[in-house]
């Protein structure tokens, strides 16, 4: 079967194991037939549709070759030493928190405490919805990364949230022997070299910062643990350059309320271990999630009023008009002119093309009450904390994908009091929108959200880049990789376990299966995550 790779015995077995899989199934088609990669052999079957045998083969030949390359993933990963961080516990035992950790953080921080103190790195995935502690499970890694002697970093997506996290953590550390420090993009000159130094010699024990901390010239001298925040807004290639900046493997834990379709995948596969945070601290309520027609905005803008005659504070965020930060820029600026006619003094303005200190301005302004609304971007997808803001509206909600609104909504319900997100919808409505309408009404659960996303958008590139769109699978269709991948999986792992090297005759079929299914070259991505 497949490559050539089993013994007429073992043959028997998994033919017993996969009836439907003909007994033809000898060396790979393409080799067979001459065509240098599956390109070609789309191209071919495609030509001849009739060709069910050719289209059964080369589905199972690139399910296997798939299958292969996640398996030598599996060996090289138990094979890779990394750091044990067995921390004593006297950096968490100094932590003065005001509350009681949640039954779900203590599970999660057992969990990662079991990894980190292996010699194989830890990756994984930590799951939990807004306001469910992620960080605070993370400042527990950290610590104990430090405990033993290593750095920490976390990474964050923009700037806001990176600013936010150093100030969140300095006051949690507090009287805590922890040096911690920020460096973003915007940090120059001497204090950025005094970050720099800070990091190379070990007097750093904590860096929060955006894709700056893993930039040319920036040098830790022991990175133990590398934290990503809001993962889904990272590239692989981003991911492993940060990892690359340690020694030895650092262990990753990344963190996400809505975990992208292409990890989603891979948690499946094996590839990453998942912790879940289904459980919400004391007196968070769930978002009241309601849709309602843009015809009728002149009622949201009467209830917002209304709103913020209470004290109440809102988002508004305007939609995503095409691919482009000009056109999100151009929609949100009118909307604010519109708006600040209502409310005169009270509404402010943010997007992605505004320097740093004046988002930060307007940002300090919305969060201590000055502002009442905040028009912007979806430059606040992430990590702005503002208990007092309880309403949320989404304009044209359909041009949104699921995490993205999932996300947004997550920026209210952050304090104890009752929070509502208004999803304004156009009037032409594929079947698609409404029903990632409907499923944001009727949920708050990131992972249902994800893998309905998972569903529509398509698994990404497992052994790629892409972290969403069209699945790994060129020549095999759904059903063909359902039917065929538990028999090319257990023939992936006679293969390794027998031959991890891919030495032997058959070793080298399989090498010309990764290469002809080109999954060679994309084999180390997947250790990003």
């Amino acid at each position: 079967m497949g490559f050539g790779v089993l013994t007429c015995d073992d043959e028997a077995q998994a033919l017993d194991r996969a009836p439907s899989l003909p007994e033809w199934i000898e060396p790979s088609l393409l080799a067979e037939r001459g065509w240098p990669n599956w390109q070609d052999a789309l191209q071919a079957i495609h030509a001849d549709p009739t060709d069910a045998q050719a289209r059964t083969r080369l589905a199972y030949d690139e399910v296997f070759a798939n299958q292969l390359a996640l398996m030598l993933v599996r060996a090289s990963s138990r094979r890779r030493r990394g750091v044990p961080l067995a921390g004593d516990g006297h950096l968490r035992e100094m932590l003065n928190l005001p509350y009681s950790l949640t039954g779900a953080q203590q599970r999660t921080i057992s969990e990662i405490e079991g990894d980190l103190v292996q010699p194989t790195p830890m990756v994984r995935l930590l799951q939990g919805d807004v306001g469910a502690g992620k960080t605070m499970v993370a400042l527990h890694a950290m610590l104990m990364a430090i405990e033993a002697g290593s750095q920490a970093a976390l990474l964050a997506p923009t700037e806001i949230l990176a600013r936010q996290h150093f100030e969140t953590l300095q006051r949690q550390l507090a009287g805590l022997p922890v040096n911690i420090a920020i460096l973003t993009g915007r940090d120059k000159g001497r204090a950025r070299e005094a970050t720099l130094m800070g990091l190379a010699d070990g007097s750093i024990h904590l860096l929060v910062g955006t894709h700056a901390i893993f930039q040319e010239g920036v040098s830790y001298k022991k990175l133990g643990l590398a934290v990503i925040d809001e993962q889904h807004r990272f590239g692989v290639a981003q991911r492993l350059m940060l990892t690359q900046k340690a020694e030895a493997p650092p262990h990753l834990l990344v963190m996400t309320a809505t975990p992208i379709p292409r990890t989603l995948t891979l948690s499946n596969y094996g590839e990453m271990d998942v912790s879940r945070l289904d459980e919400m601290p004391p007196g968070r309520q769930p978002i009241d999630t309601r849709v309602m027609s843009t015809e009728r905005i002149d009622e949201v803008v009467a209830g917002l009023s209304r709103h913020v005659g209470r004290g109440g504070q809102a988002y508004w965020v305007c939609p995503l008009v095409e691919e482009s930060e000009a056109n999100d820029r151009a929609a949100a600026e009118a909307r604010f002119e519109a708006l600040r006619q209502v409310f005169p003094g009270k509404v402010g303005l943010v997007h992605g093309r505004m320097k740093g200190p004046e988002k930060d301005a307007v940002m300090a302004a919305f969060a201590s009450g000055a502002l009442s609304v905040l028009v912007a971007t979806t430059v606040i997808e992430v990590g702005v904390d503002v208990p007092n803001a309880t309403l949320m509206i989404i304009e044209e909600a359909e041009r949104f994908g699921l995490a993205q609104l999932h996300q947004l909504r997550g920026r209210v319900g952050r304090g104890d009091q009752k929070s509502v997100c208004l999803l304004l919808r156009g009037q032409s409505l594929s079947e698609t929108a409404r029903a990632r309408l409907a499923l944001m009404r009727e949920t708050n659960d990131g992972f249902r959200i994800a893998e309905e996303d998972l569903r529509l958008r398509g698994a990404g590139e497992i052994l790629g880049t892409r972290q969403s769109g069209d699945a790994a699978f060129r020549l095999a269709s759904p059903e063909q990789v359902n039917a065929l991948i538990m028999a090319a999986n257990d023939d992936a792992r006679l293969l390794v376990d027998r031959d991890g090297g891919l030495d032997s005759p058959r070793g080298q079929a399989a090498r010309i299966a990764l290469y002809l299914f080109e999954r060679d070259a994309a084999v180390a991505l997947i250790k990003a995550g």
